[in-house]
């Protein structure tokens, strides 16, 4: 039995009519974090070349909300429901490549909230932003996050596929759709 997450195509790159599994969930936020570094790489050369226009505004508020809620909600699905099971593994090498996984997380969350600020200033049209801290600060987030990605694809998610119950797959899956319904609501660390 598949968990079925109420999600449109849109939102996962799933195609609707298939179940979806949550870890079809987390592979498409995958997608869409690519998607969304290479953003912030193309607004900050759009900034050195045009300043802050509509383009690098809606850029920035698209870029700010995904960070702050989609991403968020993805770190959040993986605290909970991935990284426990191979914490509890037994295997020292899996445990030492989660644990790290999760210092990743602190990290990813230090460096977004010092980004921020910049991407909400630039959403609003106000100039106030540092080009050269952005210019500094924008490929250490993306190669972090890349970086954290790939060890997740190649290692961690196919071991928590091997080991996480199918039943533990459907509270997961409930458990990740709940969260999504209430979606608009911000994730605040720690949460």
């Amino acid at each position: 039995m598949s968990a079925v997450l109420q999600t449109s195509s849109t939102q996962t790159g799933i195609p609707r009519g298939r179940a979806i599994e949550p870890f079809d969930v987390l592979d498409a936020c995958h997608q869409q974090m690519v998607t969304a570094l290479q953003q912030m790489g193309d607004l900050v050369v759009h900034l050195q070349d045009k300043g802050v226009d509509g383009k690098t505004q809606e850029m920035a508020r698209a870029i700010f909300l995904f960070f702050m809620n989609t991403a968020r909600q993805h770190h959040l699905d993986e605290e909970r429901h991935v990284f426990p099971a191979l914490i509890n593994s037994g295997d020292d090498e899996l445990v030492r490549h989660t644990l790290r996984l999760q210092q990743d997380h602190g990290w990813i969350e230090e460096d977004w909230l010092e980004l921020a600020p910049q991407f909400e200033s630039i959403a609003a049209g106000y100039n106030w932003f540092n080009i050269d801290q952005l210019a500094h600060a924008v490929p250490v987030f993306q190669a972090l996050y890349q970086d954290h990605m790939a060890l997740e694809e190649s290692l961690i998610y196919p071991e928590a596929k091997a080991r996480i119950a199918e039943w533990d797959l459907q509270g997961m899956g409930r458990e990740m759709a709940l969260r999504r319904r209430e979606a608009g609501k911000p994730i605040k660390p720690g949460q």
